[in-house]
This record gives C-alpha cells, sequence and structure tokens, in this order.
C-alpha cells in the first residue's frame, strides 16, 4: 500500500480512539457510568398499601416489646406524612386475626361515635416520642406495656385506624370496669 494510504488509515484510527475517549470521559463525568445510576429506584411498598395493610405494619405485632420501639418504628417505616416523628404508635400484641375479629363480631360500638371496641382485652406496647421534634429516621422512642386493655379502632370492615385504648379493671365478682386512663390517671373507683 502507498505511504499516503496508510497515513490516512492511521488518522482515521486516532480519531476514532479519540471519538470513544471523548465519550468515556463525559460518561464518566455526568455520573452515567456509574452501576448505581442505572439501576431502578426502589418502589416504596407503602404506596400501594390499603389502609387494612398500613394498619397492621402500624399497630399489629405480636413480637413487639417495649425495648424494641426504636427499631421496630425505624423498620416498618411508621412516622407522619411529612417525615416528622409520630408523637405516639401503639402495637398490639396480638396476631393479626384476633384484632381483624374486633370489626367482625367481636366488637361493640364505642359510645356515640363510628368506632368499634374490642371485647377482648389485649396487652400493648406504647411507645412514646422522647425528642420532641424529631425528623425521620433520627426518632427516640420509649416504651411501655400495658396490659388489661381494650383497643378501639375504626372498622372499614377490617380495622384501618388504632384510635385509643382503654384500661379494664375486674373485681372480685368478676364485673369489669372501664375507665380511659392516661399515664398521669389515678384509678379512684377500684374497690378490694
Amino acid at each position: 500500500m502507498p505511504d499516503g494510504v496508510c497515513a490516512a488509515r492511521a488518522s482515521q484510527e486516532t480519531m476514532r480512539i479519540l471519538f470513544t475517549c471523548l465519550l468515556l470521559m463525559l460518561l464518566f463525568a455526568t455520573g452515567l457510568s456509574k452501576p448505581a445510576n442505572l439501576k431502578p429506584k426502589p418502589i416504596d411498598k407503602r404506596q400501594n398499601e390499603t389502609p387494612y395493610e398500613k394498619f397492621k405494619r402500624q399497630h399489629v405485632d405480636a413480637k413487639m416489646t417495649a425495648k424494641k420501639c426504636e427499631a421496630e418504628i425505624k423498620n416498618k417505616q411508621i412516622y407522619n406524612v411529612d417525615n416528622s416523628c409520630k408523637d405516639t404508635n401503639t402495637f398490639i400484641l396480638s396476631d393479626y386475626e384476633k384484632v381483624k375479629a374486633i370489626c367482625n363480631g367481636h366488637g361493640s360500638p364505642h359510645k356515640n361515635t363510628c368506632l368499634t371496641e374490642s371485647k377482648a382485652k389485649f396487652s400493648i406496647v406504647k411507645c412514646e416520642l422522647k425528642n420532641n421534634g424529631g425528623r425521620k429516621p433520627n426518632c427516640q422512642y420509649k416504651g411501655k406495656l400495658l396490659t388489661n386493655r381494650i383497643v378501639v379502632v375504626q372498622c372499614g370492615g377490617l380495622p384501618v385506624h388504632f384510635e385509643k385504648d382503654i384500661v379494664t379493671f375486674e373485681s372480685n365478682n368478676a364485673a369489669i370496669g372501664k375507665i380511659p386512663m392516661d399515664d398521669t390517671s389515678v384509678p379512684t373507683n377500684i374497690h378490694v
């Protein structure tokens, strides 16, 4: 081959190499070459939850303990819609079927509301925020195990909202007294 043809081919080959190098540099500069950027973002399963599924995730856990509040709230992603920490979250220590039964014949109307209270008593873990104003994922909670609680829920065929709990006391004659209580309440009508 004549020297002029070889020189032209070498020049074309050099141009291809330079063009390829330029493209690779652009890819690296824009970050498109990183494998993490090529993966689709994970889908937030909470977006497709039914109200009952959300209720189960946030409020029903048979293995919950008072010491696990922070870990479980973080793991189950229980936050307010603005990503601030919830002031209180309550876990019912039971299996799903027993809690679901509240809305299917094992509950009774709660006062003059659209709510239903359980006929059965449950143990609960109440997780209360320690760092007011905290934001996801830095929520710090103190948990309390509470027993003999009637739970009050909103039903939509299934439980869809946890409203509150009511403490119950049994006297010697087996009559049940229900007293709504908070942490500072002192029962005054207990007869021993």
